[in-house]
């Protein structure tokens, strides 16, 4: 098989049969053999029954129902597990990802060699203020943290090669960095491709600002899983270690101090009196902390288990 495309949607019924026949139109056209997997993310509207009566007609057509809303993540998670094409291709249900781009990423996986292609929608229809701008402050934080140079981390269409998709655990809220995921598990040839971005057609977004907050945390905490992932202790006993010889240190600075005092035969102030006892009490007790989340973190790093488990419904 040539391609599968993989289509997370939540709540995109009316969208849903304009973009499968539009995919179906380019597909055919280039003669690619092809599934189309739509994962539909606990939807309350009509989006599953649509998917249904789309497979009826089209053996193209696979499906994939949660029980309730999971999030973009694990939709793409669950679509990557199934597909069977070469080339994989992401793009977003709300019609705003043009399937015409679909073939020349094809082209750049295969014939340039490319792991990963990501598009990037340099012209945008969304609102300046509250998503573009944003945006562009998020991509430039993102190429910082990853090293991984592209324009427009968060756009829903991409291409992979299918052992890229088979090789990196997309979760919880982590499909922002699908690229920085791919290039951490090795595969580091990764491309960009303008792409033509539409406005909206059906219904509204349902990614709001608290995306772009939530985005930033992820990116800090993939990044620490990158870094200290499999060795917790290496960060938390480090600056755990720091804490606790400056704690000590301070300790003998207040014992130095007493001891003077006794041995030049002056009333000796209380060692409460002293800023430093506080001081080393503090260092003491964060570098015993820091100490034990490390070795906490060692264990469960060694013995957690599956995370990515989720209530599927139906699938076709």
């Amino acid at each position: 098989m040539n391609l599968s495309v993989v289509i997370p949607l939540y709540n995109e019924a009316e969208s849903l049969p304009e973009l499968f026949q539009w995919i179906k139109r380019v597909m055919d056209e280039n003669k690619f053999s092809y599934e189309v997997i739509f994962v539909d993310d606990g939807s309350s509207d009509a989006s599953w029954n649509t998917i249904l009566d789309l497979s009826k007609d089209n053996k193209e057509v696979k499906g994939i129902k949660f029980r309730r809303n999971y999030g973009k993540s694990p939709a793409l998670f669950c679509g990557f597990d199934k597909a069977q094409g070469d080339v994989v291709i992401t793009m977003d249900a709300d019609l705003q990802d043009s399937p015409d781009e679909i073939p020349e990423l094809y082209r750049m996986i295969k014939e340039e060699g490319y792991d990963l292609v990501s598009g990037w929608k340099k012209k945008r229809y969304d609102p300046k203020l509250t998503k573009n701008l944003p945006s562009k402050l998020f991509n430039a934080t993102a190429r910082k943290v990853s090293g991984v140079k592209l324009h427009d981390f968060n756009c829903g269409l991409k291409a992979y090669r299918n052992d890229v998709v088979k090789n990196i655990e997309v979760y919880g809220e982590m499909h922002r960095y699908i690229p920085f995921l791919a290039k951490n598990a090795g595969f580091d040839k990764i491309g960009e491709k303008v792409v033509h971005h539409q406005a909206r057609k059906f219904g509204q977004s349902k990614f709001g600002l608290d995306r772009f907050v939530h985005g930033y945390l992820d990116l800090l905490s993939l990044w620490f899983l990158t870094k200290f992932g499999k060795k917790p202790m290496h960060f938390f006993g480090v600056w755990g270690s720091i804490m606790f010889i400056i704690g000590f240190i301070m300790v003998i600075v207040v014992a130095a101090i007493k001891l003077h005092a006794i041995i030049a035969g002056y009333r000796a102030p209380l060692i409460t009196d002293s800023p430093y006892f506080y001081l080393a009490m503090l260092g003491m007790i964060l570098g015993t902390q820091f100490f034990v989340t490390g070795f906490i973190g060692e264990l469960v790093s060694r013995s957690s288990g599956e995370r990515n488990h989720y209530q599927i419904e139906r699938t076709i």
